[in-house]
């Protein structure tokens, strides 16, 4: 639905254009994650460019990498947004489509699991983590059904709370991380032997899938207090008023610990540029020299102060060159 209702917005943007010249703004898509950096991004530059403001949507990673890998012209996006990186089955569907992306990668983020400041504090493992959103877990060497139905259930040391689990859903890059930083690595140190049980996440109503909206699960957080939220870092330090930060392995979530790599759960973050509008597009080359200018992505850059971890120094030294030279993306 969601994926139809964005698709609608954009056919409506470009509803008088034939061919992709025909448009006089960015269209961009993708990350729910990624969506503030590009939004306060597109906003700058709709300020300082002379251009008009690109149009942003938050589809989450997946459902933005179909909409951008769907074809070229008028009523595709230009940029996709991605919390992950593009899987090479989404780039043999970009290619066959006629549409070829160039990756940028513009930083780095934490995921993290949080709740209302007015309930309990959260210190887990990712062990822990898998056993209370796993369909099954290990038990007397053997995979059961999930029994534990609050947190005290998996370590008496934890809140005796009910587990409640707001999460994201499988089109989200924030879902593909966390199943491979968190219940994969979870799976592995409880040693369970069939790793297809590793991304199986529960069915009873204590796991729900959430959607995209992460203000939506903000509110919702803070009516029931037990309840846990997964996030990226920046959404959290943006509400951090509001909601607290899990203790995962001993490691807060914090900008240093993210950015110097001792926090487990991080992953980095991208956009994608359809080479197929280059040229056509009003502006879209200064909305990618603005995005990677050290203006922005700088460690005293404006999406730092929202919550983006820049990138290394080294790797940030002719990035917008780099960016503006437009390599076709290659595994």
């Amino acid at each position: 639905m969601r994926y139809l209702m964005v698709l609608a917005s954009i056919l409506a943007v470009t509803a008088a254009a034939t061919h992709a010249e025909a448009r006089d703004r960015i269209l961009i898509v993708g990350s729910s994650t990624v969506f503030p950096f590009s939004t306060a991004v597109a906003e700058r530059f709709g300020a300082v460019s002379g251009f008009k403001t690109p149009v942003v949507e938050s589809t989450g990673s997946g459902g933005g990498i179909k909409l951008f890998c769907a074809g070229a012209g008028a009523s595709t996006p230009d940029i996709t947004n991605a919390s992950r990186r593009m899987k090479p089955s989404e780039l043999e569907t970009c290619l066959t489509n006629g549409v070829t992306p160039s990756e940028v990668v513009i930083g780095f983020d934490g995921i993290v699991l949080a709740n209302s400041r007015s309930g309990p504090e959260f210190k887990l493992t990712r062990a822990q983590i898998f056993q209370a959103l796993a369909d099954e877990v290990p038990s007397n060497g053997q995979m059961i059904k999930n029994p534990y139905k609050r947190w005290s259930d998996i370590n008496p040391v934890l809140p005796d709370a009910k587990i409640e689990v707001l999460g994201p859903p499988p089109t989200s890059g924030t879902r593909d991380a966390f199943e491979e930083l968190v219940m994969e690595q979870g799976c592995e140190d409880l040693n369970v032997s069939d790793s297809s049980k590793c991304t199986q996440f529960r069915t009873d109503g204590l796991f729900l899938e959430a959607g995209e909206n992460d203000e939506l699960i903000v509110r919702q957080l803070g009516s029931n207090p037990v309840a846990v939220g997964i996030f990226g870092f920046s959404f959290v330090d943006q509400n951090k008023a509001l909601i607290q930060s899990a203790v995962i392995e001993g490691v807060a979530p914090t900008f240093d610990n993210i950015a110097g790599g001792s926090y487990p759960v991080s992953r980095s973050l991208y956009f994608y540029v359809k080479t197929e509008h280059h040229g056509e597009i009003p502006g879209l080359d200064a909305y990618i020299a603005e995005f990677t200018s050290e203006n922005a992505l700088g460690d005293d850059g404006y999406l730092a102060s929202i919550g983006l971890i820049p990138l290394p120094d080294e790797d940030r030294e002719n990035l917008a060159d780099k960016a503006l030279a437009l390599e076709p993306l290659r595994f």
